[in-house]
């Protein structure tokens, strides 16, 4: 007789447990979470005048005397029943800013805002879509006998498409320090921007903050040659925040003009290292500034919230930029699952972390995200809700939100995380059923509760 798999006999196994049931509802409770992490501990609530007993659950009570709760990974490829959940917040988060709701007031959407993509510069020809890749007719090659010209028409799913047309002559160096200074160089475009706003209204640059407030949500996605752009909503309000109506100066083609020229002005040095010397890090040519209109015209607020949680939830594995998971040594780099581009961006970001100069880019630990130290997602304090909020929030909903005027003693431990290979098998079918009520639900509501 043949035997069944490891994880089925497994499946088997835990669903003859007598406590099966809870087990399961544990499960469910997660959303089918893949790696769930499993906790130690107690709870007690007491009454803050009286000192009475409200509530008390122990995990002494429950299968193998564990709580299961959500890993919270946003990356779709490591789990993804918690990267949906991820992806919603984002769009709640991003949606907030742009339309109101969450505590943000609705006139938000008629301040001025923008759409607002940066991109990495160029580091080296690389083959890219559309329809001739690089159409040249005198056939020369590089100095390393390379063609510069490729004549394919690449579809998107060509996996030569981001790759270099010669290894050799890509600026690897260059584009791992752009990475390492990214966030930075971010950082340096946002005062500019104030700085510029200040200047074309006649302001001491000083002074901006008493007269106006520049709030952003931005998202860093990898592009097909593996180098990270920037996609971000900025808005413009007065001096207090998403309440205060910005100054009569605050206009949409103002911000726009501001955010063109910075973006195409700041800059940030790299240390000086004897092997590379000091490399000027700037944004890319490729600059695109979209005006949001209240009134509909132009990119749909939604779909710019859609857009920017889309990417939040995307692996490194998903944009063939890097691993999700870190790499330890130079062996981690040969075995990894990745094309021989980002190989050498690992290899680059290993070898340049070994140099006393850039140690404090912490590029080797940052190497499967070629030297990209940054959040995916950030935003400025007054721009709309937090992840934490909105957490909070969805507990409420749930019944979990704190009572007023008691008194919580809890005590909890880490005692381990992830599923045995059944209870991978059952969890994933409970995400999938999951999954598929939520879109018979939308479907209803798409139709009004019903197929007409």
């Amino acid at each position: 007789m043949r035997q069944l798999p490891e994880a089925d006999r497994d499946a088997i196994r835990i669903a003859q447990d007598p406590r099966f049931s809870r087990w399961l509802e544990q499960v469910t409770a997660t959303g089918g979470c893949a790696h769930p992490v499993h906790l130690s501990g107690s709870t007690t609530t007491l009454d803050g005048a009286t000192g009475e007993i409200i509530r008390q659950y122990d995990t002494r009570d429950e299968p193998g005397e564990r709580l299961l709760v959500r890993c919270r990974n946003r990356r779709a490829t490591v789990c993804a029943p918690c990267s949906r959940l991820h992806a919603g917040d984002t769009f709640h988060l991003v949606r907030a800013g742009l339309l109101g709701g969450k505590n943000v007031p609705a006139t938000v959407r008629n301040r001025p805002r923008l759409f607002v993509t940066l991109t990495a510069p160029s580091f080296g020809s690389v083959h890219r879509t559309g329809e001739r890749c690089r159409p040249r007719r005198d056939g020369s090659t590089c100095e390393h006998g390379s063609y510069l010209g490729c004549a394919t028409e690449h579809a998107p799913t060509d996996p030569l498409v981001g790759q270099p047309l010669c290894p050799d002559c890509y600026d690897y160096t260059g584009h791992v320090l752009w990475h390492a200074h990214a966030s930075k160089l971010w950082d340096r475009f946002v005062i500019d921007v104030r700085r510029r706003l200040a200047s074309s209204a006649g302001l001491v640059q000083s002074r901006f903050a008493h007269h106006a407030r520049l709030s952003f949500a931005r998202v860093a996605e990898y592009q097909k040659r593996a180098a990270v752009h920037v996609h971000a909503v900025v808005r413009l309000d007065g001096p207090d925040g998403p309440a205060d109506e910005p100054p009569a100066w605050g206009t949409a083609d103002r911000l726009t003009n501001a955010v063109r020229a910075s973006a195409g002005r700041v800059l940030v040095r790299t240390p000086y290292s004897p092997a590379v010397g000091e490399l000027p890090v700037r944004w890319g040519a490729q600059l695109d500034v979209r005006p949001l209109y209240a009134d509909g015209d132009g990119p749909g607020d939604d779909a710019v919230a859609a857009y920017v949680a889309k990417y939040v939830t995307k692996g490194a594995s998903d944009t063939g930029a890097g691993t999700d998971h870190k790499v330890t040594t130079w062996d981690d780099i040969d075995t990894a699952p990745v094309s021989a581009h980002v190989r050498t961006l690992m290899r680059t970001c290993w070898r340049l972390g070994g140099l006393p100069e850039y140690a404090p880019l912490h590029l080797r630990t940052w190497a499967h995200t070629l030297g990209y130290r940054g959040h995916i997602l950030t935003k400025s304090r007054a721009y709309s809700t937090t992840y934490a909020a909105l957490r909070a929030e969805r507990a409420q909903h749930i019944g979990h939100a704190d009572t007023p005027d008691v008194i919580t003693d809890a005590h909890w431990r880490y005692v381990g995380s992830g599923h045995t290979p059944g209870a991978a098998l059952i969890a994933a079918g409970v995400a999938q059923d999951l999954e598929e009520c939520r879109r018979l639900s939308a479907d209803a509501g798409r139709w009004g509760g019903g197929r007409r």
